[in-house]
């Protein structure tokens, strides 16, 4: 007699989920200063602290949760890789989404040390840094300064003359593209951070969601952060054309990409293809947020 193993399966990945992953720890505006007074010093900790492998697994040399598909990859934190910046100075970085893989966009870390300072992209780059640990300053061609601190983000227009510099040590999330022009658009820097953004609704679905950059034409990409209660799941099971690069900020839970279905934590880094079947469940006790990436406002042909 043919049994049925698929749900049985599911609910044993739910119940590894829960061991595999610590419960401890962390869980647009105009061109401006940010300010705040309070203590982040824990926000987004597990992020730059990541449990490395569960305890279960830790005598198996080489095991890692790390996949790469043709139409999507895994990055967890013990396969990072970090080596000099290029053209930044005593900071290391390490790229997990490059077009080698078939995107179309960059995505690293870069870990900045005492009196560190970032270098340029090429001309028609734009980039955008969110900060995860520590602290930066921003200055632009004139001279003008802001301070970044943890949750705090800036998106620096192609060819926008700035320094990002560190006084202590900090770790930034960057994404870089080569920015896709329209006539009579143009994209102005931005420095704000998430706590300044509204929550939008999301018709059809439960979770949190804020969007950091500016929705005009004149941005070719945008930067979510969605946040999800324990036990809460997207609706909709997406399929389309835009590009995804998502880091996990807090939490853990499981994503579904094409066939096959992740235990994922914070720390891991997810690149999503067009057209790759994808899905979240938020588990565990604490709040899942993620960082995401999506290319927008551009006809795709």
């Amino acid at each position: 007699m043919k049994t049925c193993t698929a749900f049985p399966l599911l609910l044993i990945t739910f119940s590894l989920l829960k061991v595999a992953a610590s419960e401890e720890g962390f869980c647009s505006s105009p061109y401006s200063v940010v300010n705040s007074d309070t203590d982040s010093n824990t926000l987004y900790w597990k992020v730059t602290n990541p449990t490395l492998s569960p305890p279960y697994l830790r005598d198996l040399p080489g095991f890692t949760r790390s996949v790469y598909r043709k139409d999507h990859a895994l990055i967890a934190p013990e396969s990072h890789v970090f080596s000099p910046l290029p053209e930044w100075t005593d900071t290391l970085g390490a790229y997990l989404i490059t077009p080698a893989m078939g995107s179309n966009f960059v995505m690293y870390l870069a870990k900045m040390q005492e009196k560190s300072r970032s270098g340029l992209p090429p001309f028609d780059v734009e980039r955008f840094i969110f900060v995860v640990q520590g602290a930066v300053t921003v200055t632009n061609a004139s001279g003008a300064s802001d301070k970044l601190i943890v949750d705090s983000y800036a998106y620096l227009p192609p060819s926008f003359q700035h320094s990002v510099n560190c006084d202590a040590s900090a770790t930034l999330v960057v994404f870089e593209r080569r920015y896709a022009s329209l006539e009579n658009y143009v994209a102005e820097p931005i420095i704000s951070s998430t706590e300044k953004q509204p929550l939008l609704e999301t018709p059809g679905e439960v979770f949190q969601l804020r969007k950091l950059l500016p929705t005009s034409l004149a941005y070719d990409f945008n930067i979510h952060i969605m946040d999800f209660q324990p036990g809460e799941f997207l609706n909709v099971k997406e399929f389309h054309y835009n590009q995804h690069g998502l880091l996990l900020l807090e939490g853990q839970g499981i994503y579904r990409l094409g066939d096959n279905w992740y235990p994922i934590q914070a720390g891991d880094v997810i690149w999503m293809a067009p057209f790759v079947p994808q899905w979240y469940a938020a588990l565990g006790k604490t709040r899942s947020r993620y960082l995401l990436y999506k290319d927008v406002n551009r006809n795709p042909v």
